[in-house]
Order: C-alpha cells, then sequence, then structure tokens
C-alpha cells in the first residue's frame, strides 16, 4: 500500500485521536509548565540533548569523557575530539529530533516498544559514565518509569506505553523550542552553544541568528512529525 502522502480523506479515527491527544498534552504542558510536575520530563530534554551531543562526538571520531544533568535544567558533556562544529548544533537539533522520533514512534504499538526499549538501553549506557548523582537518578528513574509502564501494558488492562512516549516526544519538542528561545534569543547565553557554533562559523550570523535558525529547524521537526504521523496513521 502506498504512503497517502496527500493525506486524502483526512482524517480517520486514529489520525484524529492522533491530533486531539498531541493538542491535550500541549495544553496540560503549558499548564503545568511551571510545576515541579514535569521536572523530570524538562530534566529528560536536558538529558536528550547532551546525548546527542555524545553521539555527535561519538560519530565524528572524538572521546565522551563524562555526562551531567543539573536540577536547575542545566547539562554540559565532556568531549575530547571529534568535529565540534558538528557538535556543538547537535544538542538542540538533536533533542528535537528525538522529539520527533518519539512522536512518530507512538503510533504503532510495536515501534512504542522498540522505542522505549532503545530508550532504556540509552539510559543504561549514560548510568555509566554520568558525573553526578541527578543525571544517575534520572537514569534510574526513568528506567524504572518506563518499565513498569510496560509491565502494564503486557499484563493488565492499562495500555498506555504509546501515551507515554508520545507525551515524551511532545514535551521534548515543545522544550527544545522553548530551550532555543529561552537561551539564544532572550537572554543571549554567552556561553551557549550558538554563541560557540557563530565563533566558528566563518558566515557573519551571530549566536541569536544561529538559535533562530536551530529553533526554525526545531519547530519543522515538530510539524514533520504531525504530518508523518497523520501520513503512518492513514
Amino acid at each position: 500500500m502506498n504512503p497517502n502522502w496527500e493525506l486524502q480523506n483526512c482524517c480517520n479515527r486514529d489520525q484524529k485521536l492522533f491530533l486531539v491527544t498531541i493538542g491535550v498534552f500541549t495544553v496540560a504542558i503549558l499548564v503545568l509548565w511551571r510545576t515541579f510536575l514535569l521536572t523530570p520530563f524538562k530534566l529528560i530534554t536536558v538529558f536528550l540533548h547532551e546525548a546527542s551531543h555524545a553521539i555527535a562526538c561519538k560519530l565524528t571520531c572524538g572521546q565522551v569523557e563524562g555526562m551531567q544533568v543539573h536540577a536547575n535544567e542545566g547539562g554540559v558533556t565532556q568531549t575530547r575530539g571529534g568535529v565540534y562544529w558538528l557538535i556543538l548544533p547537535a544538542g538542540y537539533l538533536g533533542s528535537s529530533f528525538w522529539g520527533m522520533v518519539l512522536i512518530l514512534a507512538s503510533t504503532n504499538l510495536l515501534t512504542a516498544k522498540i522505542a522505549a526499549g532503545c530508550f532504556i538501553a540509552a539510559l543504561l549506557i549514560v548510568l555509566f559514565i554520568a558525573q553526578n548523582w541527578t543525571l544517575r537518578g534520572l537514569c534510574i528513574g526513568f528506567i524504572i518509569f518506563i518499565a513498569v509502564i510496560w509491565v502494564l501494558q503486557e499484563l493488565t488492562t492499562v495500555r498506555i506505553l504509546r501515551y507515554v512516549i508520545l507525551f515524551i516526544g511532545v514535551m521534548n519538542s515543545l522544550f527544545s523550542v522553548y530551550d532555543i528561545y529561552d537561551d539564544l534569543i532572550s537572554r543571549r547565553v554567552n556561553s551557549s552553544d550558538a554563541e560557540k557554533f557563530a565563533e566558528l562559523c566563518p558566515c557573519p550570523c551571530n549566536g541569536v541568528g544561529w538559535g533562530v535558525i536551530w529553533g526554525m529547524i526545531s519547530f519543522i521537526f515538530l510539524c514533520g512529525a504531525m504530518y508523518l504521523g497523520l501520513v503512518i496513521l492513514s
């Protein structure tokens, strides 16, 4: 069966549920944004940001020396070697990309299970290179959380694994866009990845300019996830 790229006869029941769920999650995230309830999910976005730096470093033959995630929603990844101008943008763009992947994975139970398994594996790997207890606690907490949700999915009528994966994906996508705006555009943190990238890049664009560009790319990832999700469900 050929993909329905034109989204003809949209929207069926699954497509409507997909859009409504994303809408409900978005509203809930915005309402609860400054509450402690979202703190673990914000920190997992920081984790994916730092993990993306680490992946870019390893893919460009560098060495990851350590990783930290802080309770104030900051983080740092220590790297040696690798291609620095690829490692720097990988944090913001990588976390947006993983948000898109998780949103798409939620469209099918099998892919949601694969995403959950890969997520647990990534948390286990990072657990051994974590350099502070905030990151260690985050890894252990989410490993237990996802494992419990998976067990409930298999053994009870509480079948919410797909929705948990979707929520993490939506949260990650929204927080990535917000983080880019907050760090790179509104406050212009001088030590930010965008400012460092602007120093390396020979083009005349400054850190704020790169922040805008990365923000637009992150928003495209979110819109692309919704469109491709509708195509998959058509």
